[in-house]
């Protein structure tokens, strides 16, 4: 991923950390958001969808184990990858942190270059290896895979984890029929046990929140479903 296309939400109560951290990965040509506090950071992801949160796991009211837990949750933000902040000895923590779901931990006081370096690290193994992130779009809808984002004619579109996977799978095979069990598998997994019945519900509100774009996923009777590239 370029550098100046991604974004990273820092989030740390101290002051002097957070100065730190925003010169440095604006230095290395990265977008910065900041927040000092659990709630703050939340709020932040969910309007902004970064493409990377440094966490500090040391914060008032709701610690960064916490706020972990919460991100990982919503199906909106799970896919965020979390680079936790620890002070010095704290094992336990930084476990907890990679049990949780984080990516990595940087142990504090940290080398800015290095910093940088494990970001980058982050990044790259999330994004893939080419440097441009993978875009799916049909006339007004686009679907930016890598940054799991959604849009119909620019404005973002708020989809779950599952809502984002079933439009994908339709978009990729755009003009197939795909059967409501071969949706199951692509976007639920073999080893997830539930009905083909839960697909038309997620296609029905799938539908609702593309709106006008939603006429483009077409139910074929007896079948299943498919992308049309016609009005």
């Amino acid at each position: 991923m370029d550098a100046g296309k991604a974004t990273i939400l820092t989030v740390d109560d101290e002051a002097d950390i957070l100065n730190l951290l925003g010169y440095n990965l604006k230095k290395a040509g990265y977008g910065v958001l900041q927040a000092k506090d659990g709630p703050e950071a939340i709020g932040l992801a969910r309007r902004k969808k970064p493409d990377l949160i440094l966490l500090d796991i040391m914060l008032p009211d709701m610690d960064g184990t916490e706020v972990l837990k919460r991100l990982k949750r919503d199906d909106s933000l799970a896919h965020i990858p979390v680079i936790m902040l620890t002070a010095k000895g704290e094992e336990v923590d930084r476990i907890l942190g990679l049990e949780l779901g984080a990516e990595d931990y940087i142990t504090k006081p940290f080398s800015p270059r290095e910093l940088v370096l494990r970001v980058k690290a982050v990044l790259k193994r999330k994004t893939g290896a080419g440097p441009h992130p993978s875009v799916l779009s049909h006339r007004e809808l686009s679907v930016d895979a890598s940054r799991h984002r959604v849009t119909v004619k620019d404005s973002p579109v708020e989809l779950t984890g599952t809502e984002f996977r079933l439009l994908k799978t339709l978009l990729e095979a755009r003009g197939r029929v795909l059967s409501r069990d071969a949706l199951l598998d692509r976007a639920w997994g073999a080893d997830c046990y539930v009905t083909p019945r839960t697909v038309d519900t997620h296609v029905r509100r799938l539908r609702e929140k593309l709106k006008g774009a939603g006429k483009y996923v077409e139910t074929v009777r007896g079948v299943g479903y498919r992308f049309t590239e016609e009005e």
